[in-house]
């Protein structure tokens, strides 16, 4: 019988907006989901720097706690995420999202990142607020209901000074079993 530290499972390693940011997030979440349904678990506002790979859990902290040591200075350090646009598309983690601009600091990170869990790509930069399985009406409906919920989200920007390690389970629709596993504070530059 194996452990919980050397059991294999798909990890992922998320930038995280802060507080103030989350909320506004989660409150447009809420109207979504309170309108066209979605996954009932209430899911931390992120986008993906690293999705999602198959390593043990002791593999997976040991690649975030050394991460910033592994690259030279201001490497992997905090940055400034800016939403581009809403955008609706037919997969159930990306029914509805935020584009998030990949400006040069962010493809820094996602590579240095990606480098580093053996990637050769980085993560799609889109944060999701809506997880569902809608008709093409549907989505555009609910893309727009997003400048209803929070006029000025397209041109939210904001500071990402840490990032999350989560064990997810894409096979899991209720999002219940992922779970955070460790946070790392990223410094400024």
């Amino acid at each position: 019988m194996t452990t919980d530290a050397t059991a294999i499972g798909s990890y992922s390693v998320w930038a995280i907006p802060p507080d103030d940011v989350s909320d506004r997030i989660k409150k447009v979440m809420l109207g979504l989901r309170d309108e066209f349904g979605g996954a009932p678990a209430e899911i931390e506002p992120h986008f993906p720097i690293v999705g999602s790979i198959r390593m043990t859990r002791e593999d997976a902290l040991n690649k975030l706690r050394t991460l910033i040591q592994s690259y030279p200075p201001g490497c992997i350090s905090a940055f400034t995420a800016r939403v581009d646009e809403i955008v609706a598309r037919p997969f159930y983690y990306q029914c509805v999202c935020l584009r998030i601009h990949y400006s040069h600091q962010l493809k820094e990170i996602s590579r240095c990142c990606s480098h580093k869990w053996g990637l050769r790509f980085p993560g799609v930069p889109y944060l999701s607020l809506l997880y569902g399985k809608l008709t093409e009406e549907e989505r555009k409906k609910a893309r727009d209901k997003v400048s209803v919920l929070d006029e000025t989200i397209t041109s939210l920007s904001f500071p990402v000074t840490r990032l999350a390690l989560y064990k997810i389970n894409y096979k899991d629709k209720t999002l219940k079993s992922w779970e955070k596993i460790a946070e790392l504070p990223l410094q400024l530059n």
